[in-house]
C-alpha cells in the first residue's frame, strides 16, 4: 500500500531527493581534456523541446477545463529548463549534457517541459531549446574553473537558441522569459545581454527567473515585479518548508510571492492558492500550498495531500516544487501580464 501510494503522490520533491542521492556520478577530469558534445542546430526541430507548431509536452494541461490556448496567444514564451543532468554510474558524467541522447532528453521533456512549461500556454506560444546544460556538480565541484566553462558552454547553446528565436519566430512579438535553476543561471545572462537597457527591453512582458538567487543589483532597467500586472520586469523565489533557515546566500536577494506577486513579506493563507500539480500532472489540487517571504526566501508550510506523509521530514528545500506548487497561480499571473502588456 505504502509503494502504490508513493507513485500515486510522488511529487517533484522525490525527485529532488534522487538527485541528491546521485550526485556521487560527477565529472572528474579537466574540461579540455576531452571532446564536449556536439552542438545543436537550431534550424533543426529536433533540438527544440518546445515548439508551438508542433505536439510536444508543453501543450498539455493538467486537467481539460485548462485550455491550451498557444494557436491565439498574442505573446511568445522561451523557456530554459533546470538541471537534470546528474551524471550515472555507467560512467557517462561529462561537464555538459548531450543533446542527442534520448533518454535524457525524454526526462526533461516529463520532467521540466510538462511540468513547468506547460504553464505558461495559456500565455504565450512556448520555444523551448535543448541545450548542452553542465552537469549538476558543476555548481558544487572543486575545479571552479571547468565548472565555469561548461556554465559558458550551456549559455553559448541558450543564447544561439534566442537568437535563432528573434530570427525565425518572434516577428516582434511580445516575450515572456520563463526559466528555473540552471535555467535561471543562463536567463539571467539572457537578460542581461539582450534586454537590460537594450531595445528589445520593450517587448518583455516579464521574466520568471525561479530558483536561484537573484541579487537587487543583477539588472540596471529590469525591476521586479511589485504588483501582478506590471510589465518589463522580474519575478523570482526559491522555496523552503516554513521555519527552515538555509545555509545561502540571502542578502539583498529579490523575492516575489507568487500567491499575492508583492514584496509584501506578509502570510499569505493557502486558501489563495488556486492550485499545486504534482509530478504524475494528473490533477490540480487547490489550497495544498501557502506562501511567505523571508529574509530573501520563500517560506511554505509543509504541504499535505493524500498520500505525502511519504516524503521524508529531512526535506526542507523546495527546491524543485518552486512551479509545481503554485503552478495555478502562475498560470493566471502570466496570463494577467500578457493582457496588461497588451492593452
Amino acid at each position: 500500500m505504502k509503494t502504490y501510494l508513493l507513485l500515486v503522490t510522488m511529487s517533484l520533491f522525490a525527485t529532488l531527493a534522487h538527485s541528491q542521492k546521485q550526485r556521487n556520478y560527477y565529472p572528474d577530469y579537466a574540461f579540455d581534456s576531452k571532446p564536449v558534445p556536439a552542438a545543436p542546430n537550431y534550424a533543426d526541430e529536433q533540438f527544440w523541446a518546445a515548439l508551438p507548431t508542433r505536439k510536444d509536452e508543453a501543450d498539455k494541461t493538467p486537467n481539460k477545463t485548462i485550455i491550451d490556448a498557444q494557436a491565439t496567444a498574442t505573446a511568445d514564451v522561451f523557456y530554459i529548463y533546470p538541471t537534470l543532468y546528474l551524471g550515472n554510474k555507467k560512467g557517462e558524467n561529462q561537464w555538459n549534457a548531450p543533446v542527442n541522447n534520448v533518454t535524457f532528453n525524454k526526462n526533461v521533456d516529463k520532467q521540466a517541459i510538462r511540468n513547468q512549461a506547460s504553464i505558461f500556454n495559456g500565455a504565450g506560444r512556448v520555444y523551448a531549446p535543448r541545450y548542452r546544460q553542465a552537469h549538476i556538480d558543476a555548481y558544487y565541484s572543486g575545479r571552479k574553473a571547468d565548472a565555469a566553462k561548461a556554465f559558458d558552454l550551456a549559455y553559448g547553446d541558450v543564447k544561439a537558441a534566442f537568437e535563432y528565436y528573434l530570427k525565425n519566430y518572434n516577428n516582434g512579438r511580445p516575450i515572456i522569459i520563463a526559466s528555473h535553476s540552471q535555467g535561471t543561471t543562463h536567463a539571467g545572462r539572457l537578460l542581461r545581454e539582450f534586454f537590460d537597457e537594450k531595445p528589445l527591453f520593450a517587448q518583455l512582458v516579464a521574466a520568471y527567473v525561479v530558483g536561484i538567487q537573484v541579487p537587487e543589483t543583477y539588472f540596471k532597467q529590469i525591476k521586479p515585479c511589485d504588483n501582478p500586472t506590471d510589465t518589463h520586469c522580474f519575478c523570482t523565489w526559491r522555496t523552503y518548508e516554513r521555519g527552515f533557515e538555509p545555509n545561502t546566500e540571502r542578502k539583498n536577494i529579490v523575492v516575489i510571492n507568487p500567491l499575492s506577486w508583492t514584496r509584501d513579506t506578509a502570510f499569505v493563507d493557502k486558501s489563495k492558492n488556486m492550485g499545486s500539480v504534482l509530478y504524475k500532472f494528473s490533477k490540480i489540487l487547490p489550497n495544498i500550498a501557502d506562501a511567505q517571504i523571508h529574509d530573501g526566501i520563500l517560506w511554505c508550510t509543509r504541504p499535505s495531500f493524500f498520500g505525502s506523509f511519504v516524503l521524508p521530514k529531512s526535506m526542507k528545500n523546495y527546491h524543485i516544487g518552486d512551479y509545481n506548487l503554485f503552478y495555478m497561480n502562475i498560470r493566471a499571473n502570466a496570463i494577467a501580464r500578457a493582457a496588461a502588456f497588451k492593452k
